[in-house]
């Protein structure tokens, strides 16, 4: 169940920003960055590429406008591959990940978002991962895509959810982020979304002014959970579950 969230008095106001200048806005923001990360990604390098997917996110973020403030950036290791694991409260979270995380990722999506005009094609451009769903070898064929990807400080962002809690409450976690982190000997890099749900709220592109916050937690070294992957998902659960807290937000 969603947590119900007041409505403060500048909410109505605001849609007279939001549907005649935020809405088309985006859309400008989307087509504009989603062309030119094609283009920088097949005429120089799909990292070049990705610097204008970053430049997508930031933006929706300041037209929007959210404060996004970032904790923990000290338990980053520049170069070091992780596959970063992070709660999922809404689909705000891409882009509080992507503009704010400050660390070269790709994101496992659904082969669906492929059909996305613009956006699907840039985004397979930039070299992020299509996983389909329809059978397991086809899962395994897409992690092990996942698998040559990451290398020379290229990461993987994986919500082990599955879903979006649409709230600040944490839903049950999967294993599948854990196993590909101890297949591939790379550490866990555990990561708290806060205030996402309050953002984007239920309903069709009700999105909100706010803060927002992203804690990044001191990574975890799977060879200390090797053929462990419970014991792993239980230590990565307690870490993002200490830094679901509103005040990290404010402060």
């Amino acid at each position: 169940m969603s947590e119900k969230t007041t409505v403060p008095w500048w909410y109505w106001p605001y849609q007279l920003y939001k549907w005649p200048v935020y809405i088309p806005l985006m859309l400008i923001n989307s087509i504009v960055c989603a062309i030119l990360a094609a283009l920088f990604s097949i005429l120089i390098s799909p990292r070049a590429g990705d610097f204008w997917g970053k430049a997508w996110a930031k933006i929706t973020c300041w037209i929007t406008p959210v404060i996004v403030k970032v904790h923990g950036r000290e338990n980053v290791t520049p170069g070091q591959s992780y596959v970063i694991v992070a709660n999922h409260q809404t689909g705000f979270d891409i882009f509080m990940l992507y503009g704010y995380l400050g660390i070269n990722f790709k994101w496992i999506m659904k082969k669906e978002l492929r059909k996305l005009p613009f956006i699907g094609y840039a985004s397979e451009k930039v070299g992020h991962i299509f996983i389909d769903r329809s059978s397991a070898r086809a899962a395994v064929k897409s992690l092990e895509e996942a698998r040559q990807k990451l290398t020379k400080g290229s990461s993987v962002v994986i919500f082990p959810e599955g879903t979006r809690s649409k709230s600040s409450t944490i839903k049950p976690f999967k294993r599948g982020a854990f196993k590909l982190a101890l297949d591939l000997e790379l550490p866990v890099l555990p990561v708290t979304i806060v205030n996402s749900w309050r953002i984007k709220r239920n309903g069709f592109m009700n999105i909100v002014p706010g803060r927002a916050a992203l804690v990044i937690h001191p990574p975890i070294k799977t060879c200390d959970f090797t053929d462990k992957p419970e014991e792993l998902m239980k230590t990565t659960r307690e870490a993002i579950e200490r830094g679901n807290k509103p005040e990290f937000a404010r402060n």
